[in-house]
């Protein structure tokens, strides 16, 4: 097995980090794991072909004796005991992840997936970032010569790292000629140049794992820590991981989740876009039952998030894991103090909300948003750093309700078509301008969202939904008109042709495609296609 690199990325410490002896480790991972992962990613069509045919999900029967076993996972290390508040935000660039080890927030999760562009020069800076917080030695100067560094005041953020999903791969490391594993890059990079060193430190190494569907995904990634830890002497079970439940297979299998992680994992966490996401592409074919309304009007409160919250809070605590909330988008603005107050209220009650349930923490998108949540939890767990000792005995949920769809509360409107295509085009946009995190109408928006956003109109475009604030059916036709008039709409907000021409029209392009209601057109994931553009272009230049 050989490995190749395309090229040193344009960061100070790429030499360092691509070493030859984290290139060699990579190698490893591939060598023992990529076929497997390969395995596992194709096998997600075809159980998704067979949900929707049957429109249903069911919890699996020959998994039962573990939802029904008296388990427990490993007590978790000190430094993940109280995540009362997490941050959320890319690792790259320095500043950005400066300011979240310094928000005040227990927990940051450094985020190498949704909300960061994965450009090679990106990945990189992103571990070299994460390798020199862990040193305390991360900093960063403007060139108008403001500088930032790590607080000594009060504690540092413990950082969680989430590597890139198994679907996605990394074109700039080439292993026995195919691209590499993004994941396997990732997390084998910093592995390989921080877990000795948090090790010491009983800092880590953590991780995030997104967007599995299945149990035997999470025994790979167990397979995975077991042999880095071997590899680099260092002891069982120091690796601990945080799992989000975002898509809606893996709603029905929370305690095997648990299980086949249990000498590594730390929680679970209730996503949100991701997961109505999930839904939307699971059963897109499947009619009448399935199609939510807008995006906006789907709250945590509608009876199927409620059962898929309440049954997660159950299954962590009953098994001894973390139950962690989701996440509040809101950016502060402070050119419009009314609009902001009001959204600090949504967030203070959607946060009351998750820790009256049981949760053990929360996420948010802003520093602002940080004495908030931190506020809220204070309340309910006091002194306590968690509340894993509240159990929810009196939580049955059904696979009907995990699915009831069609009680979610909302209409679909023409309007939220136009909002939708808006969020669409705009987020892949700056997406391919590198950066993943982008804030729109006081919202930070990441991929998620994108999404959603594209599913819900080649769903509503398939099954001919029509629209309720005009009565008219919603087409391809109508969102090609639509699309056409948000793409004005942003050239005239972006006022730069050459921005406009460089990522507008391409993200615009890319979209009005994935809406087509097609088969052929329905991609599993928006940053597929996204990332050959984005590869394309760095070739071009």
């Amino acid at each position: 097995m050989t490995i190749s690199i395309s090229r040193i990325p344009n960061v100070p410490a790429a030499q360092d980090i691509l070493s030859d002896e984290a290139l060699a480790f990579i190698e490893k991972l591939h060598e023992r794991f990529a076929g497997t992962r390969d395995e596992l990613v194709a096998a997600r069509d075809e159980r998704r072909a067979e949900y929707s045919a049957a429109k249903r999900i069911d919890f699996d029967p020959e998994t039962e004796h573990v939802r029904n076993g008296d388990w427990k996972v490993a007590e978790a290390p000190e430094a993940l005991r109280d995540r009362r508040v997490e941050i959320t935000g890319p690792a790259s660039p320095a500043k950005m992840a400066i300011n979240a080890l310094n928000s005040g927030a227990k927990v940051w999760l450094a985020d190498l997936e949704d909300a960061s562009t994965p450009s090679w020069d990106n990945v990189i800076d992103a571990i070299a970032n994460l390798s020199a917080a862990a040193r305390g030695e991360l900093s960063f100067s403007q060139p108008d010569g403001k500088t930032y560094s790590l607080r000594t005041d009060a504690p540092l953020a413990v950082v969680v790292v989430r590597p890139r999903g198994w679907h996605l791969n990394e074109n700039n490391v080439q292993v026995n000629g195919k691209p590499a594993v993004g994941a396997l890059v990732d997390f084998g990079l910093h592995f390989f140049h921080n877990a000795k060193v948090l090790a010491e430190s009983g800092q880590g190494p953590f991780y995030y794992l997104p967007k599995m569907e299945h149990y035997l995904e999470v025994r790979l990634w167990n397979e995975i820590f077991t042999f880095a830890q071997q590899e680099l002497g260092i002891e069982h079970g120091t690796v601990r991981a945080t799992m989000l439940i975002e898509t809606i297979p893996a709603a029905f299998q929370m305690d095997e989740f648990l299980y086949e992680l249990r000498d590594h994992v730390s929680g679970l966490n209730a996503g949100r876009w991701d997961y109505l996401f999930s839904i939307i592409k699971t059963f897109r074919e499947a009619g009448a039952d399935f199609i939510m309304p807008d995006r906006a009007d789907v709250a945590m409160t509608a009876p199927m998030m409620r059962a898929y919250t309440e049954l997660l809070v159950k299954t962590c605590h009953k098994r001894g894991a973390f139950a962690m909330g989701g996440m509040a988008a809101f950016i502060p603005n402070r050119r419009e103090p009314e609009v902001t107050e009001a959204a600090f209220a949504k967030v203070r009650d959607d946060k009351t909300r998750e820790a009256t349930d049981g949760f053990d923490g929360s996420w948010v998108a802003h520093p602002d948003l940080v004495p908030i949540c931190r506020e809220v939890f204070d309340s309910v767990l006091g002194e306590k750093p968690n509340q894993i000792d509240k159990q929810r005995p009196e939580v049955e949920v059904t696979a009907e309700q995990l699915l009831d769809v069609a009680s979610a509360p909302g209409k679909v409107t023409e309007a939220g078509v136009r909002a939708n295509l808006y969020v669409a085009v705009a987020y892949t946009a700056v997406w391919l301008s590198g950066n993943g995190a982008v804030a729109i109408h006081n919202l930070m928006e990441d991929a998620a969202t994108a999404e959603i956003s594209r599913s819900q109109i080649w769903q509503q475009i398939r099954n001919e939904v029509v629209a309720e604030d005009t009565g008219n059916t919603i087409t391809a036709e109508m969102v090609s008109t639509l699309l056409a008039e948000e793409v004005e709409r942003l050239r005239g907000e972006v006022n730069d042709e050459e921005r406009f021409a460089a990522y507008y029209q391409p993200a615009a392009e890319l979209i009005g495609k994935l809406v087509s209601g097609r088969d052929e057109d329905f991609v599993d994931f928006l940053t597929l296609p996204a990332y050959e553009l984005l590869e394309k272009e760095y070739v071009s230049k």
